[in-house]
């Protein structure tokens, strides 16, 4: 406790005791998938193959699919040679860096916070 002296007139001081102790911050809300791909992928890649394809390729359904196969995008030479499947830590490197997974490709997103990819990850995960 702290002692606060507050002046009511020149000739008299109260003294009011306060606590020290600050407010408690609230718990930060987990990061939600559906959202931050909205706002950061949305823009390139649809969550399903009835929508016209963007600049990107489709993503429903990516994890577990080979990369550079989706019929009906054309793909950069270098990706359409992959020769791997989507899985958690195949994406996670690819939305660290791109062209570190695959040089040549043409993606120039970049994403460096783990907990940021995790939550995209995740989010295309729930589109299988």
């Amino acid at each position: 406790m702290r002692k606060v002296m507050l002046g009511l007139c020149t000739a008299m001081v109260l003294v009011v005791r306060v606590a020290d102790a600050q407010m408690p911050l609230p718990a930060a809300k987990p990061q939600d998938g559906a959202t931050l791909f909205k706002q950061q992928c949305a823009v390139c890649h649809t969550t399903n193959l009835s929508e016209t394809m963007r600049q990107g390729p489709p993503l429903v359904k990516v994890v577990g699919r080979p990369a550079g196969k989706i019929e009906g995008f054309h793909y950069s030479d270098s990706l359409a040679k992959a020769d791997f499947t989507w899985d958690d830590a195949r994406l996670d490197a690819w939305l660290t860096n791109p062209q570190a997974v695959i040089p040549g490709v043409v993606m120039a997103y970049r994403q460096g916070k783990p907990d940021t990819r995790a939550a995209i990850i995740a989010y295309l995960k729930e589109l299988n």
